[in-house]
């Protein structure tokens, strides 16, 4: 783990809760929720943000300035560089958004409406009209789960990185 640099805040955090296995790498000013576990030599660039509940699996990386949504997955051997939603499952050796971390949600005792909502949710991030952050407003304007409420949110933040979407690659 490196401490932070001048130039991003002079903080490198790390929630609680957390675990960083062998030869993991955390960079410079990343910022890392509760309850992160980071598998063997995955490293995080610097600035990172990953929220809680985050899982990035064993020879992953994740690019500079990427956010990871609560509760998301990184599959083994893959390589991140956008961010990922909160709850989203992102796999292959490019990074794809293949869809929602339903292991994690149902470990975490989310309910069978909520996981409804956040698979509609994700289908309407895939195949609706307009941008992907057009297609997240209007989710807002329509949902009433705190789920796909935390997604809407995540989206609509603003970032220095571009969103893996559903059905890109």
């Amino acid at each position: 783990m490196n401490p932070g640099t001048e130039g991003g805040g002079g903080v490198t955090r790390v929630g609680d809760d957390g675990l960083f296995m062998a030869g993991c790498h955390i960079a410079h000013d990343v910022q890392l929720g509760d309850r992160v576990i980071v598998v063997n030599n995955a490293a995080l660039a610097g600035h990172c943000i990953v929220e809680d509940d985050v899982i990035i699996g064993g020879l992953s990386g994740v690019h500079q300035f990427v956010r990871i949504g609560r509760g998301a997955i990184i599959g083994a051997v893959t390589m991140v560089t956008n961010d990922v939603i909160p709850y989203g499952l992102v796999q292959a050796p490019r990074g794809h958004l293949d869809g929602l971390n339903l292991v994690g949600l149902k470990r975490r005792g989310v309910g069978r409406e909520d996981i409804t909502a956040l698979r509609a949710a994700f289908q309407m991030l895939a195949q609706g009209e307009g941008s992907f952050q057009e297609r997240a407003r209007r989710l807002g304007d329509e949902t009433r789960s705190v789920y796909v409420r935390q997604i809407v949110d995540f989206v609509t933040a603003g970032s220095d990185r571009s969103f893996l979407t559903p059905g890109a690659g």
